[in-house]
């Protein structure tokens, strides 16, 4: 009997199973759905019941966990996920952005462009592989330009939809520089559609986020032009 389960408060979804949507893209809010009690438990008891878990799960598929080669994965596996790939989520490792005044009186966009990154399809819990551009227009304020490459990366450090990434950074960006003209460029890669369904290695995924001054044609163009 299939799952008749939805997956978001969504009518126009509420004719379909889990099963039905599949591998279908789902995006459902700005904010990572995280549980309120996501930080009660230390880092440290998240890694001991994650190598708990990832053991039975290497039990079920079938291996030896007491090979040399395999009895370490699972506590390697929840250092990664904890300390690692995942640690965008605890807000204690969001960096800290000093900012400056803008003493150069430079008004001209900033470009910071192909800013690798590396996050995690929150459907399949695959690597999305990507680069990030990021523009800004000072308001009066700066900030260090690999503060720009810390934004980007510690949204990517969290289960992620491209669209939510790009929106997520676009939006603290505004809120730490405090302007509307911030633009947000991401072109990535997802295993999920390469290495798995599909499997078509070819494609990747553009999205993109334009606020204040660069919702512009012109402007638009002349980034454009900074990437190329």
């Amino acid at each position: 009997m299939k799952n008749k389960q939805t997956l978001v408060n969504d009518n126009s979804l509420k004719d379909f199973n889990t099963e039905e949507i599949g591998d279908d893209h789902l995006y459902t809010g700005l904010q990572t759905p995280l549980r309120a009690d996501a930080f009660k438990v230390s880092d440290e008891e998240k890694k001991e019941k994650i190598a708990l878990l990832f053991e039975d799960i290497m039990n079920v598929i079938g291996l030896d966990l007491t090979d040399d080669s395999l009895k370490g994965t699972p506590k390697r596996v929840a250092k990664m996920y904890i300390d690692e790939i995942f640690s965008g989520l605890n807000p204690k490792n969001k960096p800290k952005i000093a900012l400056f005044d803008n003493k150069y009186n430079y008004n001209q966009m900033l470009v910071e462009k192909n800013i690798t990154f590396y996050s995690n399809c929150e459907h399949h819990f695959v690597p999305i592989i990507g680069r990030a551009h990021v523009a800004y227009i000072s308001s009066g304020k700066v900030i260090g330009i690999s503060k720009l490459n810390r934004i980007v990366q510690y949204y990517a450090k969290r289960p992620q939809v491209q669209e939510r990434l790009t929106n997520q950074i676009a939006e603290d960006l505004k809120a730490i520089l405090q302007t509307e003209d911030v633009a947000v460029i991401i072109d990535a890669k997802h295993l999920c559609v390469s290495s798995r369904g599909v499997k078509d290695d070819t494609s990747s995924t553009v999205t993109t986020y334009y606020g204040g001054a660069f919702n512009n044609a012109a402007k638009i163009v002349e980034l454009q032009n900074y990437l190329n």
